[in-house]
């Protein structure tokens, strides 16, 4: 006989996307079902996923505001300054280069006592969200359970376990990434592409401090990112072109160490990797609708953009904190939660907030990662304006907080 379970929601994806949404329902009196094919210890692990987020500092409201920031905070990394700058990596061809501009955004001109943000490694993420679901009684953590079908009906969607357990709910939340099942399941279209580019992840110890200074260097290749993080380590988020990221991949450490080096420059000292590597395909998805009848995408499953501007994760937090304002605001005025009445306000509200975003990165990566000479003059010239004039450099620096436009209510200042 199945075993059939009740909640007001049920969300397929246990990762930080899905974890964070079950605790911001749970906050707003939900009932929550949270299901996921992995163990959560595997999940926990190190070998994991050995990535950082950036943490905007209007997306870190949410975690201050769900009781989660004091878990996470002493591994989280402020960052105090973002230094982005064009050129050439050294190499056996070239002595390397660096364009005559670059630019400088410094969290002070905010007027504000917050950093920028703050980068955090994807572990302490997981492992604080595993132990706040565990102490949260209105949410069910079911991992490892695999989903075998969904069924969306005009009162409720059943989500059959292959175990032969039965969830029934109002709503179902997609937080199953970017090739989501639940998406395709119900006949949502995306726009996507390959970018023919790799991501390579590296955690690198060094010398000398690095006084909270993000750096991106734009390479022809793509952008090389430095993102401080605790313990006189950064983070390395290295765009290399698709074909030729396997060989950095299978280089020694020693060899590995001098490639990043070349990169890096002196500025840091010396330096060495500090744990494995990862890669990964970037890749460009975005649906063409967030939300379905009894169905809401979140995070991934609703947009994955490239990584040029750290903001893939801060877009699923703004999501999650929306689709909480926009379902507890239904049912308050007696709606089901599950009915595109009440999901077309969620629809409305983050689609374009997302799209304009993710597009806007897509055209950052097609000026940049490039060495055409016209274009190399003109992005110079780009960033020589934005560097002289306060105004934009303030708007840049808001957009990167994720603390513009209408904010939900977990995500708004203090009153």
């Amino acid at each position: 006989m199945s075993d059939v379970q009740t909640f007001d929601i049920v969300i397929i994806g246990g990762g930080p996307a899905g974890g964070l949404a079950s605790l911001a329902m749970a906050a707003r009196g939900f009932s929550c079902a949270l299901v996921d094919a992995a163990d959560p210890a595997a999940m926990r692990a190190a070998a994991f996923d050995g990535r950082t987020s950036a943490i905007s500092y209007a997306s870190a409201r949410v975690f201050k505001r769900l009781g989660l920031w004091e878990a996470i905070s002493p591994e989280a990394e402020p960052i105090r300054d973002i230094l982005v700058t064009d050129g050439r990596a050294k190499s056996r061809f070239s002595e390397g280069a660096v364009s005559n501009f670059s630019l400088h955004f410094d969290s002070r001109e905010l007027g504000e006592d917050q950093p920028l943000g703050w980068i955090v490694e994807n572990k302490i993420i997981r492992d604080a969200l595993f132990d706040a679901i565990e102490a949260t009684d209105t949410i069910t953590l079911l991992a490892p359970a695999m989903r075998a079908a969904t069924k969306y009906n005009p009162e409720n969607a059943i989500v059959d376990l292959a175990d032969g357990r039965q969830l029934v709910a109002k709503l179902v939340i997609a937080a199953d990434g970017r090739r989501s099942l639940l998406r395709a399941e119900a006949g949502i279209k995306t726009n996507d592409w390959r970018y023919n580019q790799t991501g390579i992840v590296a955690t690198v110890a060094h010398e000398k401090p690095h006084h909270g200074v993000a750096q991106e260097f734009f390479l022809p290749s793509g952008p090389f990112a430095i993102l401080p993080m605790t313990h006189n380590r950064s983070s390395l988020v290295w765009t290399e072109d698709a074909g030729a990221a396997p060989a950095y991949m299978a280089l020694s450490d020693e060899k590995f160490r001098i490639e990043i080096e070349n990169r890096f420059g002196p500025y840091l000292g010396a330096l060495e990797p500090a744990g494995p590597r990862w890669s990964y395909p970037l890749a460009f998805t975005l649906a063409q609708s967030y939300a379905a009848p009894r169905l809401a995408l979140i995070g991934d499953a609703a947009h994955a953009i490239h990584p040029i501007a750290g903001q893939g994760y801060n877009l699923g937090i703004k999501d999650i904190a929306a689709l909480a304002d926009v379902l507890s605001e239904g049912r308050d005025v007696g709606l089901d939660i599950g009915a595109m009445t009440v999901l077309q306000n969620y629809q409305r509200w983050r689609r374009f907030d997302s799209a304009a975003l993710a597009l806007g990165c897509d055209s950052l990566v097609r000026l940049f990662s490039n060495d055409i000479g016209p274009l190399r003059l003109a992005r110079s010239l780009g960033m020589s304006a934005v560097g002289k004039v306060k105004p934009l450099r303030d708007f840049f620096m808001r957009q990167a907080g994720a603390d513009m436009g209408a904010l939900p209510s977990l995500m708004q200042r203090e009153a």
